[in-house]
């Protein structure tokens, strides 16, 4: 998509922007997740190389890497009141994001106030130790 995407925006010679969405298991490595964490450390290093290669296009190309998210794929991991309370101690904020906080930080890569923003990989994750919030 993002192949196509560039493609669309070279011949319309207007700059644009690309936010790549992993997860804090891209960035820190996670027991027992090794497909998902290397599918994720692979979508920031797209994210890195694709920013040196559209750049001259005046294409910006960033990601976010939200951590532990309150939505139905982590569901089951709010299920057990213990559990809860360790994700909740792995976040210095004491809690767990919201979807809304992870769509306000693309909303922001997306913007005119990122103007100056590319390769970067942004953790949108509460400064969490993911390695004890995902155990």
């Amino acid at each position: 998509m993002c192949q196509a995407f560039a493609r669309a925006v070279k011949e319309a010679q207007t700059p644009a922007a690309i936010v790549n969405l992993s997860s804090a298991a891209g960035i820190r490595g996670v027991p027992n997740r090794l497909p998902y964490s290397a599918s994720k450390y692979g979508v920031v290093g797209i994210t890195q190389t694709m920013a040196l290669e559209l750049g001259p296009l005046g294409v910006r190309v960033n990601a976010v890497v939200p951590g532990m998210i309150r939505t139905p794929m982590t569901a089951v991991m709010f299920q057990d009141p213990e559990n809860v309370k360790r994700i909740r101690a792995a976040h210095p904020i004491g809690r767990e994001g919201q979807p809304e906080e992870v769509a306000a930080a693309i909303a922001f890569l997306l913007s005119d106030d990122a103007s100056f923003i590319t390769g970067v990989t942004l953790p949108v994750a509460g400064g969490s130790d993911i390695k004890l919030a995902f155990g």
